[in-house]
Formats: structure tokens, C-alpha cells, sequence
């Protein structure tokens, strides 16, 4: 249904979903290790929150870099690049003696994972027809959502069982067998630009620093809120100077044209709040289980499990209705749902139902699943194909970006109550959360309804 003559569609698919699913699968991997590793490396909470942070802050300044590599380079060499990066990463991330050298093995597991989703949503959209984009996206999705939802339900029973580093040494043949599929059954789609197509290293030094910046400072807010005004600020600053730079390119190495398109810009901002419902909770429920509610690693990674397994079945279902009924209507209906689901999380106690928090959860995640496949489907779907590479880096970026920022503004909400309660924290955070999925009730409104139909 999904092949087209000239390319082995559902090999490709295969490749770069399962490739996908572990480098984003390491995004929440280690949220329930942190308490272990934190005892191994006598590190504090805030230290360890590096790992993660740090990971997607990474995945944030180097997907803008994927718009020029995808039309610089085959998509073969991009995806042994990607995966001989990640599968490096992880195995130094198994053996590292000190929590510097595991921070830096993260940082290059980064590296090969900010370029897989680019590369694979633009490869898929070029090969697929367009009235069958939200069918693979829903495959996608099933894997690209799946995967950060269950890392820390896989890290539970994982660790109940066996140490923190086994996370790591479970993934690693994951990525040497990728490579060796990429090798024997990726296929090169387009052609690469040899020449008269420089990268432009100024805007590689002003995103660099414009989102790392403006990162470290979201999550230096709850230690010091004068420094990590000023960091957000000089990153800002960046930010702007990268933007500019960008509009006066002629081959610019991230096209922000593409926010022209009035449908493309809601739909983005509607994927990365989506994405920060998505991590943020996952984030602050494992430590709530365990360390409020006093409950063991095993038990918040059952309360998780309901919800991931509901999200990864919803994105299969949301990418088929897109076909159908396009992204505005979805988007409603999952906006509604989240800030409906979450509303119980604000009368969380310590005696609060583990059974009630997966139920909500369930719907949280199936919400969710309803606005980001179908939406990034849209966002992509409404640019001309010369800009796809484009926008996919541009949804990449700002999902993960975005992701990491709002996020570290809700922990840091939640951190300043937290000093009179770990639940007043909670339900501050939750609040939060609530606020966004009805934001985004408000930005659906505003897209225009589409219909796919066959190109």
C-alpha cells in the first residue's frame, strides 16, 4: 500500500523507525536511573538532569545543521554517520568511569540521533504519495511517541533487575544492527548538491549559541533567577543575530520562509507545546512516585505503561484519520483532552490512586497523539517540496528546543513551591500543564481544515 516502485519503502521504513525509536527512546531512558546514578557518581538532582537536558539540547543545536546535510550528502552516508555516532555514544556511555565522561558520551549519542527524524521525514515524504503522508506518519509517530514515553517504564524493569549501565549495553547491538541494515538496505533519494553549496560556519556558531544559551539559562531559573534571566536574554540576543543572518542568505542553512506559510507556523507551535506536555510529565512522575509517594522504581514504571502503550496506538490511528479529515479537527479534540485529563493531577496527596494516575494518563497520552502526528503531517504537508528539508530541521529543532525550555520553566515553577511542598510543587506544575493543552485548544481553532488528497 505504502511502496513506491522505485524504492523499498518499507525496508527504509523499518531502518528509520527503529533508529529513530532508540535515539529518542534515550531521551527518557535515564529518568528513572537518575536516583541510581546520582548514588554511583555522588552527583546532585540537578546535576544529574543534565543527562537528559543536555541531550536534547544537543538534538536542538544540531538538527538546524540537517537542513544543509540533507542536501549535501547521500542518505546513506548521513545515516551511518547518524548511527555510528549514537552506537559510539552509547558504548561509552556503558563504560564511562565519571559523570563528565558519561555527560560527554550523551553529547555525542546526540550528535547521530538530531539527525535521524529530519532525514527520515523528508526521505518518506519524497517517496510516499501525499494522500498517504499521514498514514507513515502515524507509523512514525507510533514509534517517535512511543519511544519517549516508554523509557522510563523500560528503565524500571530494567533496573529492578539489573544497574544503570545496562541501559546502555541493551541499546548498543540495537545500533550495531542498524548499521548493518543501512549498509546492505538503505536507499540513496535524491541527489546531493557537490558544489556551490558552502556551509555557512557563522550560522552554525550563532544557533549554537543562540539555543545553548538560551537552554542553560531556562535551567539555571530555579538556582539563581538573575543568571538565568541574563542567560536567556544573551541567547535571545543570539537567536536574533542567527535569524538575520539567515534572511540575508541566498542559501541559507535554515530557511525561516518557511514560517510565511501562516498554516506551517500554527501547526509547529501546536507540535511544541505538544511536545512539552508530552516530556514534561514524564519528567516529574517517576520522582513523585518514588520519592513523595514513596513508592519503588518498578511501581512508577507500571503507572507509566497504560499510557505509552495508548499513545503509540492513537499516533497509528491519528495518522490514518489525517488522511481523512486533516489536522484541525484532531488538534481540537486533543487539546481538550489533555487539559481535561490533567485536571485530577492538582488533588494529588500522598495517598492519591496509582490506578487514577495511569487512567488520566491514558487520556494525557492519547491527546497528545491526537495534535503532534497529525500536525506535523500538516506543518510539513503545506510547504512546497524545495522547502521540505526545512521545515522538517525547523519542526525538529523548535520540538526539541522548545521541548527542553518549557519544560525547564515548569520544573522551575514547580521547584518554587516546592520548598513549602513536594504535592503544592506537583500541582503547580500541573497547572501548567493544563494552561498549555488549553492554548493550544485555541491555536486549533485558528488552523485551516484540510483534506489530503492523492498527489
Amino acid at each position: 500500500m505504502l511502496e513506491v516502485k522505485q524504492y523499498h519503502v518499507k525496508t527504509m521504513l523499518f531502518i528509520f523507525s527503529l533508529g529513530a525509536f532508540i535515539s529518542i527512546l534515550n531521551q527518557t531512558l535515564l529518568f528513572t536511573a537518575f536516583p541510581d546514578i546520582m548514588r554511583t557518581f555522588s552527583v546532585s538532582s540537578s546535576t544529574v538532569q543534565w543527562l537528559t537536558t543536555a541531550y536534547m539540547l544537543v538534538n536542538g543545536v544540531w538538527i538546524p545543521v540537517t537542513a544543509y546535510l540533507i542536501s549535501r550528502f547521500s542518505t546513506r552516508q548521513l545515516m551511518l554517520f547518524a548511527l555510528g555516532s549514537f552506537t559510539l555514544g552509547t558504548l561509552l556511555s556503558a563504560i564511562s568511569p565519571s559523570f563528565l565522561l558519561l555527560l560527554i558520551s550523551r553529547l555525542i549519542q546526540a550528535i547521530g540521533a538530531g539527525i535521524i527524524i529530519p532525514l527520515m521525514q523528508v526521505v518518506m515524504f519524497s517517496i510516499v504519495d501525499k494522500d498517504k503522508h499521514g498514514s507513515v506518519m502515524g507509523i512514525i509517530g507510533l514509534t517517535t511517541g512511543f519511544a519517549p514515553l516508554i523509557g522510563p517504564t523500560v528503565a524500571g524493569f530494567i533496573l529492578s533487575r539489573l544497574t544503570w549501565r545496562y541501559l546502555f549495553w541493551l541499546v548498543f547491538p540495537i545500533g550495531v544492527a542498524l548499521i548493518v541494515a543501512t549498509i546492505f538496505g538503505m536507499q540513496n533519494v535524491g541527489t546531493p548538491q557537490q558544489q556551490n553549496n558552502p556551509l555557512d560556519y557563522r550560522s552554525v556558531v550563532y544557533s549554537t549559541l543562540g539555543f545553548g544559551i538560551l537552554l542553560y539559562g531556562t535551567g539555571s531559573f530555579n538556582q539563581n533567577k538573575t543568571l538565568g534571566t541574563f542567560f536567556v536574554a544573551i541567547g535571545g540576543i543570539f537567536i536574533v543575530i542567527f535569524i538575520h543572518r539567515e534572511l540575508q542568505l541566498a542559501k541559507p542553512m535554515l530557511n525561516f520562509r518557511v514560517f510565511k506559510n501562516r498554516q506551517f507556523s500554527i501547526s509547529l507551535v501546536l507540535v511544541v507545546l505538544s511536545f512539552v506536555t508530552l516530556i514534561g510529565p514524564q519528567a516529574i512522575i517517576p520522582t513523585l512516585i518514588q520519592s513523595a509517594m514513596h513508592h519503588t522504581a518498578l511501581t512508577s514504571a507500571l503507572v507509566l505503561l497504560p499510557g505509552a502503550l495508548a499513545s503509540g496506538l492513537t499516533s497509528l490511528i491519528a495518522g490514518r484519520l489525517y488522511d481523512h479529515v486533516g489536522g484541525k479537527i484532531l488538534g481540537i479534540i486533543g487539546s481538550l483532552v489533555v487539559s481535561i485529563s490533567m485536571v485530577p493531577f492538582l488533588f494529588l496527596n500522598i495517598h492519591s490512586s496509582l490506578i487514577m494516575m495511569a487512567t488520566c494518563l491514558i487520556f494525557k497520552m492519547m491527546g497528545n497523539s491526537l495534535v503532534m502526528t497529525p500536525l506535523t503531517t500538516e506543518a510539513l504537508n503545506v510547504l512546497p517540496e524545495r522547502l521540505l528539508n526545512h521545515g522538517s530541521a525547523m519542526v525538529n529543532t523548535l520540538r526539541q528546543v522548545g521541548g527542553s525550555i518549557g519544560t525547564g520553566l515548569l520544573v522551575t515553577v514547580q521547584s518554587f513551591f516546592d520548598m513549602h511542598s513536594a504535592f503544592i510543587g506537583a500541582r503547580a506544575f500541573f497547572s501548567g500543564i493544563i494552561v498549555i493543552g488549553l492554548v493550544r485548544f485555541v491555536l486549533a481553532l485558528a488552523l485551516k481544515p484540510t483534506i489530503q488528497t492523492s498527489k
